[in-house]
């Protein structure tokens, strides 16, 4: 479509932001004949310059189109602006099946899936907040000796004529070049080269002496060695002479000299930045000299990670109460014929033990020997010659034998290893991640570690008014870093981060956080005329920050983009310009626009599109709604405690859980619920019945661990990161479903095992493809093409093993139905029924058995996985841990989880849940919120109690909404 001719008057109109035609000719994006995943063939109108939510029950193709077809679509475009070379070795994107896109504009696409695992990727890096840091330290900083504390100095040449002049004319002083500081050697080389140049005498350690030769030192003992470059009285009248020997002095000791008074006293001198009082000499600041990714700036213990992995006494002898013959030591299990027990039965009689005393009763000194090792002898003696030795040995200690093979050994061996190493703050850095002389650059008394330990809040605070702290030569270097950094801070500010520090590994933030992170970066660029695709930005997100998350929406919107966000949110919706719904229902049953519109007309639900109304539109009209149970559950009376926990932000808190409820932890992002609750209770119950390694944080005492039998935590991490991962594989069932096959008279006439039926092993797959169904042709400068294998026709498996049928289906027909028709299917199979039947609880009837893990969003992953436990026979006595489980869910999905939960609680067991949706806070039996605040200003248990009891607590933000909630 060709620009339209456009008059001054609507020129100044557009400028004004009053109408939306923009710079591509059109005012809307029109999507034609969409067809990927489950979208049935669907035109979708969707206004440009707008803010506009997508939305729609779990599974219907809201990804789909905002992702898979308009995402896919805008960067398949951009790649083909590229030229065929360059394609070739960067790849080329796959068309999606629509038929036409018009006014597509560049896109950029923020989702929740790409998180960096990786432990050097922070918060600070990701905004490049750090990295300007990083500038104004090396440019601005001031340092200071890591050795006294006295402010390190530079001095010209100038500087140190006038010194020496000024305070020791007329005395007798001696010029020395430093060449060797603090290291091992011989050194006989360095005498040879230092006799060439025409130097006749050195100082040794303090000693001066002449050069003879074949001089050489003890290799084995650390040396300092100076070059004696003159002895002078200075004078003024020599100020020449001085000037050139302090000139030579500077060029072999690379910018440092030292001074030999009359008394012997050693006086430092440098260009570079010394400490006067102790000779300690910094290298010239970089910004590479303040980042942990550097080689430069790094710990060299930890190498940049604050933390290191320990082998300790604690994690090789778990149990002190068992003996060793028992297995006290871990590594080596319970006694065998092996060389090393010999060794330790050996020491063990030298104290009058044996190998069957539990260690409690080792005394401490023979503990010690054990794990690390000792120069004493000791002797095994021969089986055969009685009374004689077979070897003496020094042992070499347990810990000491791990740590080497812990150096050069197989990655088998290391695997096995990590089960007895401990994670700990590095002894060097203390967690700072920086070398010492990085942490003695400081601006205003702070260094960058400190600052980059402070929340965006206080981090804020320490920058307003900054300027008056620091000098003037500060100031005009810092102008710009200063403006660069607060405007990045304020950007965090505005979408609710302030609770986070700069240091926080991103790996550590839910996907929600570092969404709203990478969208803070994006306002900071102030692109115009960009479509952005979001994928619920607000998980995570408390109601009190949601406002001013939408309002930095906004603020994208009104620079002139459109902003397109994935969304169930509901303030979030009736917030937006347009609301697009798709459905009605999931995975083949959706894929169609049901509602669309403004927020005004949405809610009316009046669209005259496919059959039925929109649930979206009756749930956020209130004409549908998640009740409120009418009596609370009282629990079974017993109670779990943690005591005086106090990790990260936590004040000192008790924790008091009943049991037999539902429980919800609520609070504002940053407030220490995943604090108390991950990274507290969990490891601690998680160690209790599992024995794991994890170290939970710090806390004093723990009761009612007896109340319970296990813990289980439902997370939102993938079922499986390949294709061959899918939901039979993961609950178990598909076990089940080849053992059936196997069972069946065809199969036993054939001989086929329960291998028989995986895709994965040969015998039964189909060679040909590998099992995948599909085979991948690579295009050269061209996408990757995936084809069906014309062997198997994507069915996976050969011939013969499709050849075996149960109610005539093949094992391939049986992975190709839904969960909905499985049920009928696998009616008179107990053990599979089972787990179909709770699959299809949770929600997730449209989903197909053999669907690939790849493609589950992460609510859904969540949900096969509470599938999986549902499946198992629970005791009553359990304790379900989930995190945000209404991730990715619609009104109507959260309603079929609050079942699902229900009856786990109805059971007997505890229902633990992190969450700020309201419609599963105000149906909880109990609830315990944190705050008041995030970060340092959080870490207190504000109220707890019923919802209604909480509502009335004055203070608690929760509270607050949730009695607004209540109140309808």
């Amino acid at each position: 479509m060709s620009q339209p001719n456009v008059t001054e008057e609507k020129t100044t109109e557009r400028q004004a932001g009053l109408t939306d035609i923009d710079l591509t000719g059109y005012d809307q994006i029109e999507v034609l004949g969409a067809r990927e995943h489950n979208l049935k063939n669907i035109d979708v109108v969707i206004p440009r310059n707008k803010l506009v939510v997508v939305t729609g029950i779990s599974g219907s193709g809201k990804s789909s189109l905002a992702f898979d077809t308009i995402y896919a679509e805008g960067q398949r475009r951009y790649m083909e602006s590229f030229s065929a070379y360059a394609r070739s070795f960067i790849g080329d994107m796959e068309r999606p099946d629509v038929d036409k896109i018009n006014g597509l504009s560049p896109v950029i696409s923020i989702e929740q899936k790409t998180t960096s695992k990786n432990p050097r990727s922070t918060v600070g890096t990701t905004t490049e907040i750090y990295d300007f840091l990083r500038l104004l330290y090396a440019r601005a900083g001031e340092a200071y000796s890591y050795v006294t504390g006295r402010k390190m100095e530079r001095q010209s040449q100038d500087q140190i004529i006038d010194t020496i002049l000024g305070q020791y004319e007329g005395q007798k002083i001696t010029l020395l070049a430093p060449i060797i500081r603090s290291r091992k050697g011989h050194y006989r080389e360095l005498f040879v080269q230092i006799a060439k140049t025409g130097y006749t005498k050195v100082r040794v350690d303090g000693v001066v002496q002449d050069i003879v030769p074949k001089m050489q030192l003890d290799r084995y003992k650390i040396h300092d060695i100076e070059i004696v470059i003159d002895r002078l009285v200075p004078k003024t009248e020599d100020r020449y002479r001085l000037s050139q020997s302090i000139q030579t002095a500077m060029k072999q000791g690379k910018g440092a000299m030292q001074m030999l008074d009359a008394d012997g006293k050693l006086v430092y001198f440098s260009q570079n930045l010394m400490d006067p009082e102790s000779g300690i000499s910094y290298d010239e600041p970089s910004p590479n000299s303040f980042s942990f990714n550097s080689p430069y700036g790094a710990c060299p213990v930890c190498n940049g990670l604050g933390v290191i992995e320990e082998i300790t006494e604690e994690s090789v002898i778990p149990d002190k109460s068992l003996s060793i013959s028992r297995g006290a030591i871990a590594p080596l299990g319970e006694y065998r014929e092996l060389w090393i027990f010999k060794e330790i039965e050996a020491i063990l009689k030298k104290y009058k033990l044996n190998l069957t005393t539990p260690v409690v009763k080792f005394p401490d000194d023979l503990l010690h020997a054990l794990m690390y090792g000792t120069e004493e002898e000791a002797t095994v003696p021969s089986k055969k010659y009685v009374g004689e030795d077979y070897y003496s040995f020094k042992f070499e200690g347990i810990v000491n034998f791990l740590k080497r093979q812990q150096e050069n050994s197989t990655d088998k061996i290391q695997e096995w290893l990590k089960d007895f190493m401990v994670i700990k703050s590095c002894p060097e850095c203390h967690g700072a991640r920086l070398k010492k002389e990085s942490l003695f650059f400081k601006i205003d008394e702070k260094n960058i570690s400190e600052l980059a330990r402070m929340d965006i809040s206080e981090l804020t605070a320490w920058f307003n008014g900054v300027e008056d702290r620091m000098t003037n030569r500060q100031n005009v270097i810092g102008k710009e870093i200063l403006k660069e950094i607060r405007k990045r801070i304020g950007f965090l500010l505005d979408i609710g981060l302030d609770y986070l520090t700069l240091d926080r590994p991103l790996r550590t933030l839910s996907g929600g956080e570092a969404q709203r992170i990478r969208l803070a970066t994006q306002i900071g660029t102030q692109l115009v005329g960009v479509l952005y695709i979001m994928d619920e930005p607000s998980i995570g997100l408390h109601q009190r920050d949601n406002v001013k998350l939408i309002d930095s929406l906004k603020n994208l919107r009104d620079l002139g983009n459109t902003v397109l966000v994935v969304e169930h949110d509901k303030d979030m919706m009736l917030e937006s310009d347009f609301i697009l719904d798709i459905g009605p229902g999931a995975g083949r049953h959706g894929g169609q626009v049901v509602n669309q519109g403004t927020p005004n007309e949405f809610l009316k639900n009046e669209y005259a599109g496919v059959a039925g109304s929109s649930t979206t539109a009756d749930y956020l009209s209130g004409r549908r709604a998640i009740e409120v149970p009418k009596e609370r559950r009282k629990g079974n009376g017993k109670f779990l405690v943690i005591k005086n926990a106090t990790g990260h932000n936590l004040k000192n808190v008790t924790l008091r859980l009943p049991l037999g409820r539902m429980v919800t932890i609520t609070g504002v992002s940053g407030s220490g619920k995943s604090s108390l609750i991950h990274e507290t209770l969990f490891p601690i119950l998680n160690r209790h019945f599992f024995r794991s390694k994890r170290e939970p944080l710090p806390f004093k005492t723990v009761e009612g661990l007896e109340h319970l039998d296990k813990v289980i935590e439902v997370d939102q991490s993938p079922i499986g990161r390949t294709p061959r991962s899918n939901p039979a594989t993961y609950t178990g069932m598909f076990s089940e479903i080849r053992t059936l096959f196997a069972e069946l008279p065809e199969a036993k006439i054939r001989g086929y095992k329960p291998g028989r039926f995986s895709f994965n092993v040969k015998g039964g797959r189909c060679e040909d493809c590998e099992g995948a169904g599909m085979k991948k042709i690579e295009m050269e400068f061209l996408p990757d093409v995936h084809v069906m294998c014309e062997t198997c026709k994507g069915k996976r498996f050969n011939r013969e093993t499709l050849e075996v049928r149960f109610k005539g289906k093949s094992i391939a027909d049986v992975l190709d139905m839904t969960v909905e028709q499985a049920l009928d299917f696998f009616a008179s199979q107990p053990k599979i029924l089972r787990k179909v039947t709770t699959l299809n609880d949770v929600g997730l009837g449209y989903i197909t058995l053999g669907q690939h893990a790849t493609t589950l969003s992460g609510g859904e992953a969540q949900r096969v996985k509470l599938a999986e436990e549902l499946s198992k026979k629970d005791t009553g006595k359990t304790l379900y841990i989930l995190d945000e489980p209404t991730t990715g869910l619609h009104f109507q999905d959260i309603s079929h989880l609050l079942d699902v939960l229900n009856k786990l609680a109805d059971k007997g067991n505890t229902v633990l849940i992190i969450e700020h949706n309201l419609d599963v806070i105000k149906v909880s039996d109990h609830l315990i919120d944190l705050g008041p605040e995030g970060g340092n200003k959080g870490g207190n248990i504000i109220a707890e109690g019923t919802p209604e009891k909480v509502a009335d607590v004055k203070g608690s933000y929760t509270g607050k909404f949730l009695k607004m909630e209540l109140a309808g």
